[in-house]
Order: structure tokens, then C-alpha cells, then sequence
């Protein structure tokens, strides 16, 4: 793990690029990346779910039949839980799954995500990911050229709007800032591939 290859737009190797051993040390820990991804899917959940509980549910204020002599279970609302239309009993109610993780445990996840497609070979740097036109035909052409086809991740420095627009036509491919992603990011894609000047970015955001 002490460099990778650097390609171009055509999958040529053009160079190596030496990891910082202080960042990239190769190290994995399951149990933290499992934690980190279940954070980022919770924060994803919009607990919106409702159902009522047998005072919310409209009607029901009379007594449907007298307590005695009628020969049928006593009754005191049609909106009893156990009557259909009723209310529910502990159903689920709006809420909120979000927390966070302390800002130290989602850096180290990211790094160590990171490390993890380092030793599968699913990390790619490229020299310069730019394209002539924002068209998802020339995007596709350097992803093939890459061997990225397969759910790639692509990391740039900065914002693009034409890399954005060509990605978008393209199923499971997803664009980001290098001071942007997080490590469910890097899991839930198979290739991650870094334009240079954002794998550098990156290794100075995270030491400082």
C-alpha cells in the first residue's frame, strides 16, 4: 500500500502516486464501519410512519349497546381497538432515527473504507476527470477505459456541473466533492475512483 498507479482518460497508467502510510496504514476494523454505515442509512429514514390510537379515531362517543341482557360481550365503542375501523394498538407514530457518530469515529470509517478498496483493487486515480461535453457517452467511454463500469464512485476536487449532468443518465453511478463523501459512500460503491488533485485535498483535510 505504498503507491498506486495513476491512469488517464484512455486507462493508461501515466504514473504512481505515493499514499501517506499516516492516512492510508491499511487497517480495517468491521465492527466500525458497520457502525458508521447503519448511522448514515438511520439518518436516511424519514419516520413518517402514523397510525391512530383509539382516541384519535373519529365517532365511537356512543355506547353501542347496553352493558347487560343482550346476550353479546360487553362493548363500551365501535373504535375499540379489537372492532374493525378501531384504533391501533402500539402502532408506529412520526419520529425522528437520526444521531450521529462523533466526528473522529466517521473520519477514521472513512479512512478505513478507504483502505478496504485499496486492498481489493477498487481504488482508481485518475489524472484529470474532465470531459470535452457533458454527454454520458464520452463519461461512459472513460469509465470503460477504467474497468469502473460496475457502480462506480467518482471523487472530484470540485463541483462540475458537466460531469454532474452526464452521470445523471447513467444508472448507480454517483458524483462528489472530496470534502463530501463519508464512508457509506465508499461501501456502497464498487469502484471509487479519485481525480489527483482530490485524493491530495483529501489527505490534508483529514490531518489537519
Amino acid at each position: 500500500m505504498k503507491s498506486v498507479s495513476v491512469y488517464d482518460k484512455k486507462g493508461k497508467a501515466t504514473g504512481k502516486f505515493s499514499l501517506d502510510q499516516d492516512y492510508f496504514n491499511g487497517k480495517t476494523n468491521k465492527d466500525l464501519l458497520h457502525q458508521a454505515a447503519l448511522m448514515y442509512l438511520s439518518n436516511q429514514r424519514r419516520g413518517s410512519a402514523s397510525t391512530k390510537t383509539r382516541a384519535q379515531v373519529r365517532g365511537g362517543g356512543r355506547k353501542p349497546w347496553r352493558q347487560k341482557g343482550t346476550g353479546r360481550a360487553r362493548a363500551g365503542s365501535i373504535r375499540s381497538p379489537i372492532w374493525k375501523g378501531g384504533g391501533v394498538i402500539f402502532g408506529p407514530h412520526p419520529r425522528q432515527f437520526t444521531y450521529s457518530l462523533p466526528k473522529k469515529i466517521k473520519s477514521l470509517a472513512l479512512r478505513q473504507s478507504l483502505n478496504g478498496k485499496i486492498k481489493s483493487n477498487q481504488f482508481i486515480i485518475i489524472n484529470n476527470l474532465s470531459l470535452n461535453l457533458p454527454k454520458a457517452k464520452e463519461l461512459m467511454a472513460v469509465l470503460t477505459a477504467l474497468k469502473a463500469k460496475e457502480r462506480p464512485l467518482l471523487v472530484l476536487e470540485k463541483h462540475s456541473p458537466g460531469i454532474l449532468r452526464a452521470a445523471r443518465n447513467i444508472p448507480e453511478v454517483a458524483v462528489k466533492t472530496f470534502n463530501n463523501i463519508n464512508a457509506f459512500d465508499v461501501l456502497k460503491h464498487k469502484k471509487v475512483i479519485f481525480s489527483k488533485q482530490a485524493i491530495e485535498n483529501l489527505i490534508k483535510l483529514r490531518k489537519r
